[in-house]
């Protein structure tokens, strides 16, 4: 961070990439976040804008710098670009901590308009990488989330809403689920990130209807309960209505 601000001729003034990744595990819809040395507040993954750089490939450029992550396909959103997003007394304390005088970090003291990235993840393959010792880095469960800078609480909520809206638009769960999982397991992912009850019955019709399923000849193991059937993702298939859309609802 310190290098990024005494060289901020090299970042394009007053735009900034913030990224929301999601990741489910345990029957949890959970975020990324990170957590500073220089403030007690919790944040996204973001950062600055190279000059050299188209604003895609300085999305993935900032995940990978805050977080190690490599090969993540980040979805544009939405820009934020509210007065509110500028607080001097978040400024003062980074450039506090870095040692750099105010004249010397008027760059970082204007408002930065950002740019919104989300992600869905396979949680289980993710795994974020710490190069700086004094950042922590923690998926979350969404409906936990500590307090967070700036207006980073406005970013994932838009995010969850975009994500929501687009549920219903495409499929999901490729990245999501193990490669063999139950009907109940995916409808479970789609109620958690939807944060409402499906009618198990209505869920399997529309679920069958889409035709990304293969149904298995096994069943789920090491269940109290009747065996359930087990499936996986047809793949050409769900590559398929992810081109096309769907135009159903949840």
């Amino acid at each position: 961070m310190k290098e990024i601000l005494l060289n901020s001729e090299n970042y394009q003034p007053g735009l900034s990439i913030d990224c929301v990744i999601f990741g489910f595990h345990d029957n949890q819809l959970k975020v990324l976040l990170i957590k500073t040395s220089y403030d007690n507040k919790w944040s996204l993954p973001g950062g600055f804008v190279p000059i050299k750089e188209d604003i895609d490939t300085a999305a993935v450029t900032v995940l990978n710098d805050r977080t190690g992550m490599q090969g993540i396909f980040l979805r544009q959103f939405a820009t934020f670009g509210s007065i509110k997003r500028k607080d001097p007394n978040f400024d003062s304390t980074v450039l506090d901590y870095f040692e750099i005088p105010k004249d010397a970090g008027q760059w970082f003291t204007q408002r930065f308009v950002t740019i919104g990235y989300y992600a869905l993840v396979d949680f289980l393959k993710a795994i974020p990488q710490k190069e700086d010792n004094h950042e922590i880095i923690e998926w979350i469960d969404h409906k936990e989330v500590p307090e967070l800078i700036l207006d980073h609480k406005e970013i994932l909520d838009k995010a969850l809403h975009t994500l929501r809206i687009e549920l219903n638009l495409m499929p999901i769960g490729y990245n999501l689920l193990p490669e063999k999982f139950t009907i109940p397991e995916l409808q479970k992912l789609y109620e958690t990130i939807l944060d409402k009850k499906l009618d198990r019955r209505n869920f399997l019709r529309k679920i069958t209807h889409i035709g990304i399923l293969k149904k298995l000849d096994e069943k789920k193991s090491n269940v109290a309960h009747k065996a359930p059937n087990l499936y996986t993702f047809d793949k050409d298939k769900y590559e398929e209505v992810l081109k096309n859309g769907l135009n159903q609802g949840w």
